[in-house]
């Protein structure tokens, strides 16, 4: 198996940034993240939105492109948009980050968007298909992806309706974001995954935890606060990465939100999240 190349997600190497908080950007400044995660040996990294517009007001756009450039990131993911496929007010608002992203994306080269739902928002297939299909277009004239994280929070939860809008839309740049942690708590096979059609498996994250979620935790809390490093819980973690090594070739991410190891230096994120990581590609 060929050396993987690894991309450090927002949420593993934010630190003190709180989820769905008004406190979602990271103290660490994008500097010292690009150079901690290129040091530990990533080659990509991740920027929350509400993360994106804090660097904004304090850098340019040439200005955080030569920051990553500087310390050998090729692969960055933006995230996250939600609403796009709304109408109202909260369409408004969604257009305004779908924006900002847009033209980051444009400005940093990156690989991609990832988009999707954490409200199980009610649209039909058809609204979703057509929104998605647009949304690819105006990415495809910024030079990016568009990436659907399916979940079970979201409108879309099962791989069935994930692969039906993906291909219903049938963009070259639309594709699907396979988080492993959404799929071990949807019961999802690895092989179902590695049967998507490979033209659309875009993105792949990994992390670890509990296989079933603990008496008196909601999901939520779980997989917001308590997921793990690779090798580090429950998950079969060796099984997935050799499944899907034969049909996936990178970036891989490292996606773990951790109550607990957002008190932690960056230098110990960045290089206990990528060792681990690491240690489940086979030689």
């Amino acid at each position: 198996m060929s050396a993987p190349e690894l991309l450090a997600s927002y949420w593993t190497i934010c630190g003190a940034a709180e989820p769905h908080s008004e406190r979602e950007y990271s103290p660490f400044s994008l500097r010292d993240r690009a150079e901690s995660a290129a040091r530990a040996g990533f080659t990509g990294l991740g920027i929350w939105h509400a993360d994106l517009a804090h660097l904004r007001g304090k850098h340019s756009l040439p200005e955080m492109k030569q920051v990553l450039a500087d310390h050998g990131i090729k692969h960055l993911e933006l995230e996250f948009l939600v609403d796009w496929f709304v109408d109202g007010e909260k369409r408004k608002a969604s257009d305004v980050t779908r924006r900002m992203l847009l033209e980051s994306a444009a400005a940093l080269g990156a690989r991609h968007i990832k988009v999707g739902d954490f409200f199980k928002t009610p649209a039909p297939m058809s609204k979703l298909i057509d929104e998605f299909a647009k949304l690819c277009g105006e990415a495809r004239e910024h030079g990016t992806r568009i990436v659907f994280e399916f979940m079970p929070f979201s409108r879309i939860e099962t791989l069935p309706e994930m692969i039906e809008l993906a291909t219903g839309a049938a963009q070259p740049n639309g594709g699907i974001c396979v988080d492993l942690w959404h799929v071990v708590k949807l019961g999802i096979p690895y092989e179902a995954v590695a049967a998507i059609p490979k033209p659309y498996l875009m993105s792949i994250e990994l992390n670890d935890g509990y296989l079933k979620t603990p008496p008196g935790m909601d999901l939520v809390t779980e997989t917001t606060c308590h997921r793990a490093f690779c090798g580090e819980g429950e998950f079969d973690l060796r099984g997935f990465v050799d499944t899907l090594h034969k049909v996936y070739s990178g970036p891989w991410g490292i996606e773990a939100l951790n109550k607990a190891q957002r008190a932690w230096p960056l230098e110990e994120l960045t290089t206990r999240a990528y060792a681990t990581t690491r240690a489940m590609f086979r030689e």
